[in-house]
């Protein structure tokens, strides 16, 4: 029997990446943006902090030609029509299918992550040794989580054939599973860390309240661990303080937007390495000043000779809100104000405070004690000041993991341990297919009416699989039986059809639409043996990550190969 895994101990690092250098001189980071640079013949050359800084190096002239993609993670969830062939534009313009562009990116992980192993374990095997667990929002779509794994296959992280090999995680999911598991000096109580003149007080340890909670929680043979709400605070996070940084620098400084937008300007981690709200200023990096050359050479002599050709150098700029709103230092730094600091992520908080005050609303959370503040934004000193403002008071305890910036990470191992440990998720949409019942005069709309062979039918009746916000079991399958339209036929193909809508009646009604289509491939039936009615019994499965489907023949009692499909729309 395995034990339950300690994430206190050394061989935990086993499972954690090595840092990435890049970004401020000298500074090893725990995550690297999701960038990458392709040749100007489409081959890889770099991921990370090492593609930014090489492409914003290279001559501007040099530049057009090369492939750069930045933060394409969110775009396909954006694309309202993934499919396979979905193409994502590189910054000069030139267009890729996003599939290769994905594929680039895990190739580069694999490869990274299988050097790490092999220095460790050099025995490992060449095949099959490694469960990969990739992690996505929980806002992604049935069609974005499907785009992941055909890319993975892609990228040779798994084979096809071997589909077990890799698991999509959530991401909401796997850090309520690391928070779980942590130990009390693991923990950080906002209550008792009281701001006091804009500081933020002193870290103090969790008490014995929460050990408790989470013993009664382990202990209750209905416990049971399942997602609420999918997670809208990283998108926020990600495209309002974009939005704001690039609306406070107005239209007169287009150069200057491109640099903030590249990840140099102030993030979430910014104004909390100080540990401090409301006094000092937050430094930048900045390549592109503006103005007069001859007044940058001090700042000049510290970057790259190809950057110094381009640098035309400024002490001050002027803003649309205010003159103290952002300015140079004399070293070619972006110095902002901590009002400007504020002023950027207010929206994007306020946002997520609002979400969370109407997910404590609801019924199925009343009685919460614990507020758990997770994922890269956490480290925000901004946002645990404000949700601990907002809702310490009402006697939610506000809880931030130590390295919460990794509860992601942690906890997608922990996942690809254990698939099981999240037992009932809610279905976010609701997912049937259209039949036909017999037609009932007065109840049936005579639009849908259609005779056949002297009998009455409605047509486009949404037969319901799994409704919007019901609760499923892992494990819980939902059963349909299909018969071939006539007799050799090979292949059953059915469209799933899905709605945010509960009650949907008919697949016309305002809100349907066809979101994929259940293939179940079957067996030739034997020479020479008579026609007979054939029954395939479906059964798929709506408590995973990803919804399955497994059918077999009843009459033969065979397995037939099926599946479902969410980007050949």
């Amino acid at each position: 029997m395995m034990s339950e895994p300690r994430l206190d101990q050394p061989d935990w690092t086993l499972f954690h990446p090595r840092k990435w250098e890049g970004g401020d001189p000298g500074v090893a980071h725990q995550k690297t943006p999701t960038s990458l640079l392709l040749t100007p013949e489409g081959n890889f050359h770099s991921f990370g902090y090492t593609a930014r800084d090489y492409y914003h190096d290279l001559d501007p002239e040099e530049a057009r030609d090369w492939l750069y993609f930045e933060k394409f993670k969110m775009k396909i969830h954006s694309a309202s029509d993934l499919t396979m062939k979905t193409e994502l534009e590189a910054v000069n313009g030139k267009k890729m299918p996003a599939l290769d562009v994905f594929a680039h990116a895990l190739r580069f992980f694999k490869k990274h992550a299988v050097q790490e192993l092999r220095e460790q374990c050099p025995s490992l095997p060449e095949r099959n040794a490694i469960r990969w667990v990739l992690t996505v929002p929980a806002i992604w779509k049935q069609p974005a989580k499907q785009f992941m794994r055909e890319a993975a296959y892609l990228a040779g992280l798994v084979s096809p054939e071997d589909p077990e090999q890799l698991l999509i995680a959530l991401e909401p999911e796997a850090a309520s599973i690391y928070c779980r598991k942590l130990r009390l000096h693991q923990l950080i109580d906002l209550s008792c860390r009281p701001v006091s003149n804009g500081f933020l007080g002193e870290r103090r340890s969790i008490d014995s309240s929460f050990r408790q909670a989470r013993e009664q929680l382990r202990r209750s043979r209905h416990s049971r661990t399942f997602l609420v709400e999918s997670g809208v605070g990283e998108l926020w996070a990600e495209m309002q303080a974009g939005r704001r940084r690039r609306d406070s620098l107005g239209d007169a400084r287009p150069q200057l937007e491109g640099r903030l937008t590249r990840g140099d300007a102030p993030t979430a981690r910014e104004e909390t390495r100080s540990g401090h709200l409301g006094r000092g200023d937050s430094d930048c990096r900045m390549a592109f000043l503006g103005a007069d050359p001859s007044r940058t050479h001090s700042s000049r002599r510290h970057l790259p000779q190809r950057q110094r050709k381009r640098l035309p150098g400024a002490h001050s700029v002027p803003f649309p809100h205010s003159v103290n709103f952002v300015k140079w230092s004399s070293q070619g730094m972006l110095r902002m104000s901590c009002e400007a600091m504020n002023e950027l992520f207010q929206p994007t908080v306020s946002q997520i405070i609002r979400h969370i005050d109407e997910l404590l609303a609801r019924p199925e959370v009343q009685g919460v004690k614990f507020l758990f503040l997770v994922g890269g934004f956490a480290e925000s000193a901004v946002l645990q000041h404000a949700v601990q403002e907002a809702f310490g008071g009402r006697g939610l305890r506000v809880i931030i993991p130590q390295d919460v910036g990794l509860t992601i990470l942690k906890g997608a191992v922990l996942f690809g341990l254990d698939p099981g440990v999240v037992r009932v998720r809610r279905s976010p949409l609701t997912y049937g297919v259209g039949v036909l019942n017999k037609f009932v005069a007065g109840r049936h709309p005579p639009e849908k009416l259609l005779v056949k062979d002297g009998k009455s039918w409605c047509t486009d009746v949404f037969e319901r699989f799994v409704a919007a916000d019901q609760s499923v079991a892992l494990g819980e399958v939902v059963q349909r039986s299909y018969c071939p339209a006539r007799p050799g036929q090979h292949r059953i193909l059915i469209n799933i059809y899905c709605c945010a809508a509960e009650d949907v009646r008919y697949i016309t009604d305002p809100g349907v639409r066809k979101c994929g289509a259940i293939s179940l491939e079957l067996a030739p039936t034997a020479p020479g043996a008579a026609p007979a009615r054939r029954e395939i019994r479906a059964s798929m499965q709506f408590g995973d990550t990803e919804i399955k489907v497994t059918a077999v023949d009843v009459s033969t009692s065979r397995t037939v190969r099926a599946s479902i499909d969410f980007l050949s729309n």
